[in-house]
C-alpha cells in the first residue's frame, strides 16, 4: 500500500491540520519533523495520519507527555518564555518552513488513503539490572549468620510481618535485606572487614566441627536451652508393635531354626537339610537388616533429608532380596548340583525329620503373625490383602511374609525329597530337593527386588486417588484448571502431591476487596491525579493482591492435607 515509504524522509509524509481535514485544495504544506520526548504535565493527545507517498495529512490536537523520572532530559523543546510550544506555534512554524512552490493539489489526487496511529502514553520501563536485592526479605537467622550481626543490632531495624511458609505458625518476622546490609556496614565499617569476620567465623565453625565429639555436653546444653521443637521418635516402641514386632519375632525363630538345622545337616549330611540351614541363615541375616532399616526409617527429617528416611525400609528390603538370591538361592543351587555330580551316602534321617517338623511349626507361627499384620494394615488403608502385598506398602512385613511362606514350602519340599531318598535309597532325590528350595528362594528374591525397586523409583498412586485429589482442587471457586498433576508414593502410605494451578484472578481480587474498606479505597482512587500517584496506588494494592493469592495457596494446601491424611507434602505452583 505504501510502495516508497522506505525511500522518503519522515517530513515528506507529514501534514498538519487543525481538528478536521481541509479540502484537498486547502491542504496544509509539508513541514520538518517535530520530535519531542515525554514530560510529566499537560494533557495533550497526538494523532498521526500517514497516507501513501503522494499525500499525507496530520491531525494535531493536544499532546500529553509522561515520564516516571523526575529529570527533564526528555522534555520537549522550550520556547524563549520557557513554556512548551503550543499547537498554533507548531503550525505557524511548519507553514513558514515549507516552500511555497510545493502544492499538494498539483498531484491531481481525488482520493486520500490514510492510516491513523494513536501514540499511547506509557510509563518508562525500569531497568533492574542482572542483580536486584533491594526489596528482598531475610530472616533474623540469616541476618546473624551471613552479616555477622547480633540480636541487639536487629532490634533497631524495621520489622515486617509476613506469611509463614510453615504449617505450625501463621506469620513470622523478616527484615529488608537493604536495611541489614546497611546495618552490617555500620557495625563493621567496610565490606573488607565484614568479609574478614565471615572468614574468621567459618574457620571457627570448621574447628568446632573437628572437635564435635569433645563438645557433646555443650550441644546438649544448647538443645536444652532452645528446646526441641520436633518430637523424638521412640525406637524401642517401634519394635513392640506393627512391622517391628513381626521382624523381631522372625529373627528369633529363624535364628533358632538355623542352629537346629545346621546340627541336623552335620549329623545326616543331607543336601536338603543343608539348603534349609542356609535358608534359615539367610532369613535371619535379612531380617536383621530389615530391623536396621526400620530403626533408621523413624528418624526425624533433617536439612540433608527434608523428606525424612522412610525409604530406608525399601532400601533394606531391596538389599534383603539381593541377599536371599546370592546367599540362599546360590548356595542351595551349588550344593544341589554338587550332590548330583558327586552323590554320597545319607545317614539316618530321623533327627532331620524331627527338626523339619519343629521348623514347620515355628515358621508357620511366624507366617501367621505376618499375615495378621498385613490383614490389619490392608483393612486400615482400605485395600485388599493382595493389593497391599503387590504394592509393597509395608516392605518389612512383605519380606517376612514371603520369606516365611517360602520357608514353609521349602520345609515341605525338603521333607518330601528326603522321604523319597529314604524309600529308594537314591541320594539324587535329596539333591533335587536342594535345587527346588534354591529355585523357590530365587523366585522370592526376584519379586522383592522388583517391588522395592518400583517403590524407590517414585511410582504414582492409583489413578482413582489422583482423580479424587484433582476434583477437590477443581471444585474450589478460586481455581480455574489443574495441569501437570504428579502424585508420588513416598512409601509407607505417604504421598507427595504436585500440580500446576490456574487461579481465577477475579475471585482472588474479590477475596482481597472483601477485606478492604471500600469507601477508603474509592477515596484513594479519586486522589490519583498523575502517573506517579497511579503507580504508587497500583504497587500498593498489587502487592496485597499477590499476598492474597499466596494465602489462597496456603489454604488449599492445608485443606488438601486435612481431607487426605496420606498426603504429607503438597506443592501447588501458580500457572
Amino acid at each position: 500500500m505504501f510502495p516508497s515509504l522506505a525511500h522518503r524522509p519522515w517530513h515528506v509524509f507529514c501534514r498538519v491540520s487543525l481538528q478536521h481535514r481541509a479540502p484537498l485544495s486547502q491542504r496544509s504544506p509539508r513541514f520538518p519533523p517535530l520530535c519531542y520526548g515525554w514530560q510529566s504535565g499537560g494533557m495533550h493527545s497526538l494523532w498521526f495520519s500517514l497516507p501513501d507517498c503522494r499525500l499525507a495529512s496530520f491531525g494535531l490536537g493536544k499532546v500529553q507527555y509522561y515520564s516516571t523520572s523526575g529529570n527533564s532530559t526528555d522534555d520537549p523543546p522550550k520556547s524563549a518564555s520557557g513554556a512548551a510550544p503550543s499547537a498554533e506555534n507548531i503550525l505557524s512554524a511548519a507553514v513558514k518552513a515549507t516552500p511555497a512552490s510545493l502544492d499538494p493539489t498539483s498531484q491531481g489526487l481525488t482520493k486520500a488513503e490514510t492510516i491513523q496511529v494513536k501514540v499511547r502514553a506509557v510509563l518508562k520501563k525500569r531497568d533492574y539490572g542482572a542483580k536486584y536485592t533491594k526489596n528482598n526479605f531475610i530472616t533474623a537467622v540469616r541476618a546473624m549468620n551471613e552479616f555477622c550481626l547480633k540480636p541487639s543490632d536487629l532490634e533497631q531495624l524495621r520489622k515486617i510481618r509476613r506469611r509463614s511458609p510453615h504449617d505450625d505458625t501463621e506469620a513470622f518476622t523478616v527484615f529488608l535485606r537493604s536495611d541489614v546490609e546497611a546495618k552490617a556496614l555500620e557495625v563493621w565499617g567496610s565490606q573488607e572487614a565484614l568479609a574478614r569476620e565471615r572468614n574468621l567465623r567459618k574457620e571457627v565453625e570448621r574447628e568446632y566441627q573437628e572437635n564435635i565429639f569433645r563438645n557433646q555436653q555443650l550441644l546438649k546444653e544448647y538443645k536444652d536451652f532452645w528446646g526441641n521443637t520436633k518430637p523424638r521418635s521412640d525406637r524401642r516402641a517401634t519394635f513392640l508393635q506393627g512391622p517391628g514386632k513381626v521382624v523381631m519375632v522372625a529373627i528369633c525363630i529363624n535364628g533358632l531354626n538355623f542352629i537346629f538345622k545346621l546340627l541336623a545337616w552335620v549329623y545326616t549330611g543331607s543336601s536338603s537339610m543343608f539348603s534349609e540351614a542356609i535358608h534359615s541363615l539367610a532369613d535371619t541375616c535379612n531380617q536383621a537388616l530389615l530391623a536396621l532399616g526400620i530403626s533408621q526409617s523413624v528418624r526425624n527429617p533433617d536439612a540433608g533429608h527434608p523428606y525424612g528416611f522412610t525409604n530406608m525400609r525399601y532400601i533394606a528390603s531391596l538389599i534383603s532380596g539381593v541377599g536371599i538370591f546370592m546367599m540362599g538361592a546360590g548356595l542351595s543351587w551349588y550344593h544341589g548340583i554338587m550332590g548330583l555330580l558327586h552323590p554320597g551316602p545319607v545317614e539316618s534321617l530321623l533327627w532331620a525329620y524331627c527338626i523339619l517338623a519343629g521348623s514347620l511349626v515355628s515358621e508357620g507361627a511366624t507366617l501367621l503373625v505376618a499375615i495378621n499384620e498385613i490383614k490389619r494394615s490392608a483393612q486400615l488403608h482400605g485395600v485388599s490383602f493382595y493389593e497391599y502385598v503387590m504394592q509393597s506398602r509395608d516392605p518389612s512385613t512383605n519380606v517376612v511374609l514371603l520369606e516365611d511362606a517360602a520357608a514353609v514350602l521349602g520345609v515341605i519340599m525338603a521333607s518330601a525329597c528326603m522321604g523319597l531318598t529314604s524309600l529308594t535309597g537314591n541320594p539324587c532325590y535329596d539333591s533335587l530337593g536342594s535345587l527346588g528350595v534354591g529355585t523357590l528362594l530365587g523366585t522370592v528374591s526376584a519379586f522383592l527386588i522388583y517391588t522395592n525397586t518400583e517403590a524407590l523409583l517414585g511410582r504414582s498412586i492409583p489413578p482413582e486417588r489422583v482423580q479424587k485429589l484433582t476434583e477437590f482442587l477443581e471444585n474450589d471457586p478460586a481455581v480455574r484448571a489443574i495441569h501437570d498433576v504428579k502424585a508420588t508414593d513416598l512409601g509407607m502410605s505417604k504421598v507427595r502431591f504436585k500440580a500446576e494451578v490456574d487461579f481465577d484472578g477475579r475471585v482472588v481480587t474479590r477475596s482481597y476487596l472483601e477485606k478492604q474498606d471500600i469507601d477508603q479505597l474509592l477515596n484513594e482512587i479519586q486522589q490519583v491525579k498523575n502517573p506517579e500517584e497511579l503507580e504508587s496506588f497500583m504497587l500498593k494494592h498489587g502487592e496485597n493482591v499477590i499476598d492474597t493469592l499466596g494465602a489462597e495457596v496456603d489454604r488449599l494446601e492445608k485443606e488438601l492435607k486435612q481431607r487426605n491424611p496420606e498426603v504429607r507434602h503438597v506443592d501447588l505452583e501458580i500457572l
